[in-house]
């Protein structure tokens, strides 16, 4: 189960998240969002447990529990269809469609 952790303080590192989530079970992978420019945290990750039993008793642990200074926030990590170039309208050939 793919987890969105929220609310991190940047200077979260991603050795103390997978510290945390170990606790309550298997990390298969554990992302810190970054910013590439300032190669700091951009407050927010992703933890994926393999079994969700784990995942589940995780969130409930860790979700509202203060880290670093800041309240954190975990939950399912919603998973959205990955947009296309197709999916993409260019409002530009409508207008002129009655030119040709």
């Amino acid at each position: 189960m793919k987890l969105l952790i929220r609310n991190l303080n940047r200077t979260t590192t991603e050795a103390e998240l997978l510290d945390l989530f170990e606790e309550f079970g298997i990390v298969q992978s554990l992302t810190l969002v970054r910013d590439e420019e300032a190669k700091l945290s951009k407050g927010f990750g992703f933890v994926n447990m393999p079994k969700a039993g784990e995942a589940k008793v995780a969130m409930q642990n860790l979700n509202g529990k203060i880290i670093a200074g800041f309240k954190i926030r975990v939950k399912k990590a919603d998973v959205s269809p990955v947009a296309t170039e197709s999916d993409d309208v260019d409002s530009s050939d409508d207008e002129n469609s009655d030119e040709r």
